[in-house]
């Protein structure tokens, strides 16, 4: 049985720098469990790197996604954590899915993609409808280019429509969040151990 995994978990927030950050608040309770699981977790605000507009691995100069892309080829699970903006996904999180596109056209000679054997997740914040859509947006494209999604792929949180309290303001997570936290953690890191011990096998000539 491998005892240690790795996660990697990429803010999607619009805010930059050391911001406080509804999103990071979610994100860093949910590692919390994963660490009970004894994943190693790292979290990346994704938007104090500079990642270019396209769907290949590098863009030229200045783009910061190949840095970026190591750390997600070197992870075990892979979470993408967004507000809700306009009931949608933030637009930094449609930009990481869309320059993981490029592992559907580097698929090894069995077919596999480079995220094969990999788990996604997601979790998501906002203060008005979307959670659900937002979610199925991540995780469909997180399943398209690769990953697996275990049972009940995100976790999320939504507030009161137009209202003033932010997660970020909770001291502890809700009871309802914090047992689903403890659960999609579990359940993810029993997905990544035993995909990492048989990943999928491909196909003859899948390529």
């Amino acid at each position: 049985m491998v005892a240690s995994l790795k996660a990697l978990g990429l803010n999607c927030t619009l805010k930059t720098g050391g911001k406080p950050s509804s999103t990071e608040s979610l994100m860093e309770q949910l590692f919390q469990e994963l660490a009970k699981h004894d994943v190693e977790g790292e979290i990346l605000r994704v938007a104090d790197h500079d990642i270019k507009p396209g769907v290949t691995n590098d863009e030229g100069k200045g783009d910061a996604w190949p840095e970026l892309l190591k750390k997600v080829l070197a992870a075990d699970i892979l979470v993408i954590d967004s507000p809700i903006w306009l009931g949608q996904p933030s637009s930094i999180a449609k930009r990481v899915l869309e320059r993981m596109d490029a592992f559907i056209d580097q698929k090894d000679e069995r077919g596999r993609m480079p995220s094969y054997g990999k788990v996604g997740i997601c979790a998501i914040v906002g203060n008005e409808d979307g959670a659900h859509h937002s979610a199925a947006e991540i995780l469909s494209a997180l399943l398209e280019v690769g990953f697996t999604v275990p049972s009940g792929g995100p976790t999320y949180w939504v507030g009161e429509a137009m209202g003033s309290k932010e997660y970020k303001d909770f001291k502890t997570a809700p009871d309802v969040v914090a047992k689903w936290n403890a659960m999609l953690a579990s359940n993810t890191a029993h997905l990544a151990r035993l995909l990492k011990v048989a990943n999928y096998p491909g196909i003859k000539g899948g390529r």
